[in-house]
């Protein structure tokens, strides 16, 4: 591959670096209204945008369409607490990779025992746990996707030379893919045992 490819690769791998989740304590603790909601989510998602100046992060009918989903609990008095804030921001991530269908399959269990759950194990426990593996598991993105880039660059050294960047870019691109299009599948079927479960206990 060109020397700019792996420019790009570099600059891509830095910036994973400098990712950050939203922390429980960032969120205000007092109940917002949906106009605060959308702004909020706005300002501190917009850098995970592919197109931050087009892109929409949240809108009143998105949140509307996960409340009649019932992916969302319905506000109190047209204000969200903190506990919506953290649904809205699973939902954000998830939707980029799964159906709806999938979503309600794995949130709604999760809104149904931990939300509102006062002083016990609650929404904001839960969300800590998980976004707190975010920092290992960027390191373990960086060395793999390094290991990528670097097999893409062993393929097709016999094809002709003004072809060679461009199939190798396609290369690492097919890789990359492999793996995405497999974790998805392995997702998909987790979450299809989580529905036959909770079927079968119903």
């Amino acid at each position: 591959m060109t020397i700019n490819t792996e420019d790009l690769l570099n600059s891509i791998l830095e910036s994973l670096t400098r990712i950050e989740y939203i922390k429980t304590e960032d969120i205000p603790n007092i109940d917002l209204y949906m106009d605060q909601v959308t702004t909020f989510m706005d300002k501190r998602l917009r850098t995970t945008t592919r197109n931050p100046d087009e892109d929409k992060i949240l809108t009143k009918t998105m949140i509307n369409n996960y409340a009649k989903n019932e992916l969302l609990p319905p506000p109190a008095k047209k204000k969200y607490t903190k506990e919506h804030m953290l649904l809205l921001i699973f939902i954000y991530y998830y939707k980029n990779i799964l159906s709806i269908s999938d979503i309600q399959a794995l949130l709604k269990p999760i809104k149904d025992r931990f939300f509102r759950k006062g002083d016990g194990f609650g929404l904001e426990e839960l969300y800590n746990e998980v976004f707190g593996m975010e920092e290992e598991q960027v390191e373990i993105l960086k060395k793999d996707v390094r290991a990528k880039f670097k097999r893409a660059e062993q393929t097709f050294e016999d094809a002709p030379e003004e072809e060679r960047s461009f199939l190798k870019t396609f290369a690492f691109i097919c890789l990359l893919s492999f793996d995405v299009y497999t974790k998805k599948l392995l997702i998909e079927k987790l979450v299809d045992d989580l529905r036959e479960n909770k079927e079968e206990q119903e």
